[in-house]
């Protein structure tokens, strides 16, 4: 952990250093959230794994290097998850995980063209909350609703890959895909392999 903060300290301090042009923002956007789960198989038990929706919002600084580079340190709140789905016969059960996190990504940003920008970094989380919920109407499983934020680690770490377009001066879009490095439960059942976070981001930024 030392190790990214010291990279991100690094990256961040390079880009204000060397910037020739320097413009902070407000951004905010969905985000489609799952988690590469595998889970046992069952004679007659099948499952469906599905996304969350949910949103990020947070702000960002732009510190221009030269016309084709930049780098982009952000803080977002970001909503992500999964869902698993068990059906039984004619019996069903659906977990939602609802896990909150504040991200720190720092991005770079390749400009292809003028207005269009290829973007990859890596990113660390901390996990603000967590929310286990089940709806069932399996027997012998009752729906719930739960605190679950001691099950999952407190950081999370991953890698960022993104397009961004600046529409104008003050307006973009960015879409991005976070690849979860790290493992997001402490402790795995057994029979399943463990989980890491996969989300697909769109976000609207305003610079000032």
């Amino acid at each position: 952990m030392k190790k990214v903060l010291l990279i991100v300290t690094t990256v961040f301090v390079f880009g204000f250093v060397n910037a020739q042009k320097m413009k902070f923002g407000v951004k905010a956007g969905l985000n489609i959230a799952s988690q590469n789960i595998t889970v046992p198989t069952y004679p007659g038990v099948t499952y469906s794994l599905e996304n969350v929706i949910g949103v990020n919002l947070g702000v960002y600084g732009d510190f221009k290097i030269s016309n084709k580079f930049s780098v982009q340190p952000e803080l977002l709140f970001s909503m992500q998850g999964a869902k698993l789905t068990t059906a039984y016969g004619n019996q069903s059960a659906d977990e939602t995980h609802s896990l909150n996190y504040l991200n720190i990504p720092v991005m770079a940003k390749y400009f292809a063209t003028e207005k269009l920008s290829i973007q990859v970094g890596p990113q660390i989380g901390f996990l603000v909350s967590a929310t286990d919920k089940i709806n069932s109407n399996i027997t012998g499983l009752a729906s719930s609703s739960t605190d679950s934020k001691a099950d999952y680690n407190s950081v999370d770490f991953g890698l960022n890959f993104g397009l961004g377009y600046d529409f104008t001066e003050n307006i973009s879009l960015t879409t991005r895909y976070n690849l979860g490095l790290s493992e997001v439960e402490k402790n795995v059942p057994s029979g399943m392999t463990g989980s890491k976070n996969r989300v697909i981001s769109l976000s609207l930024g305003y610079s000032f």
